[in-house]
């Protein structure tokens, strides 16, 4: 290959080369052996959704310690795969603790799970001293022959 075709390869699949969103070495695809995150200021955004069904694959502290939101969405609803992990639950409080600043933050699940709802009575204190709010959802939309549980976001 050309240097002009290499580069136009490189920016035609940018993600190619990532693992998290971190370069790694084009030999090793593997998590493991990328290059650590390197520090930076925090990224607020409104919505995050947390990645992989709250699993605890992707997601630890550093993530809330870095993305800022003022709502995260909790998704999964598989125990036998651990989602929503309560490890990933626990890593909100613990990144939100070191945020400095005690922004207004809104947990959506998506699921009623045992883990959400077992979390969030033991953790009931430090959610409030946090500045967390879990919500709950009363709300059901039927589509079709499928009911869900719901809930409305305004920004």
């Amino acid at each position: 290959h050309t240097e002009d075709e290499l580069s136009r390869s490189s920016h035609s699949n940018p993600g190619k080369s990532l693992v998290n969103g971190i370069k790694t070495n084009p030999a090793s695809s593997s998590p493991k052996s990328s290059l650590p995150v390197p520090m930076g200021p925090p990224v607020y955004v409104d919505l995050a959704y947390i990645p992989n069904h709250c699993s605890g694959k992707n997601t630890d502290p550093e993530f809330f310690k870095r993305v800022r939101a003022s709502y995260y969405v909790v998704s999964g609803n598989d125990a036998a795969n651990g989602e929503p992990s309560r490890a990933v639950l626990d890593a909100l409080l613990e990144g939100k603790a070191q945020w400095g600043e005690n922004l207004q933050v809104t947990l959506i699940p998506t699921h009623d799970t045992e883990v959400t709802r077992e979390w969030y009575q033991q953790t009931h204190e430090k959610q409030q001293e946090l500045n967390i709010m879990v919500l709950a959802s009363s709300s059901t939309v039927v589509m079709q022959d499928e009911s869900f549980p719901a809930c409305k976001i305004e920004f």
